[in-house]
């Protein structure tokens, strides 16, 4: 039998009610719901209003505040100037694949360390994840950054193209072009 998705409610006085246990619970053991890769869902008790973004991103900032934070000032401040920004769909979906590939890329040398290890791999991953990335990580950078300069230079091919084709429409200040800008002459 398929298992269903997990309601925890959240009620009023900001406590949540795990309906499948029929007790209250806290953030950190939602946290391990989240760690367990179950499939749950937060909804406030009273209108139904699917929360569980909400309790996802407190848990997120509980672990940023921590000990050990993961984004930097210059990542977070970054990230905030992506909504309302026309490209703030992109980045999230750049993100989640991003991520996703990261996890695929995760589990395949998981699986590989097993492979090699045998059941001594899984208290040996994070040392061998460890020693993966210090090796990668710099080919990783630079392959990113070669990404986003080509990412770039096609953008300014793409906004040279579009002023070509419509050169008699007026195009706001500030492009890569200022001398087609009719009302800059």
């Amino acid at each position: 039998m398929a298992e269903t998705r997990r309601l925890i409610k959240k009620y009023p006085n900001r406590r949540l009610y795990d309906t499948q246990t029929s007790a209250y619970i806290t953030l950190a053991d939602v946290k391990a719901l989240v760690l367990s890769g179950a499939d749950f869902a937060v909804v406030d008790a009273k209108s139904n209003e699917d929360l569980t973004r909400s309790i996802l991103l407190q848990i997120i900032l509980e672990e940023e505040t921590g000990g050990a934070p993961m984004f930097s000032t210059e990542v977070l401040a970054t990230m905030i100037r992506f909504y309302g920004n026309a490209s703030q769909g992109m980045m999230g979906k750049y993100l989640e694949t991003n991520i996703n590939a990261f996890n695929d890329m995760q589990a395949r040398f998981a699986d590989h360390a097993r492979s090699v290890y045998g059941d001594a791999a899984p208290d040996r991953s994070a040392e061998l994840w460890t020693q993966f990335l210090s090796f990668q990580g710099p080919a990783m950078q630079n392959m990113m950054g070669a990404y986003v300069e080509q990412s770039q230079k096609m953008f300014q091919q793409m906004q040279e193209q579009t002023r070509n084709m419509f050169g008699g429409f007026p195009f706001p200040p500030g492009g890569s072009d200022a001398s087609n800008d009719p009302n800059k002459k």
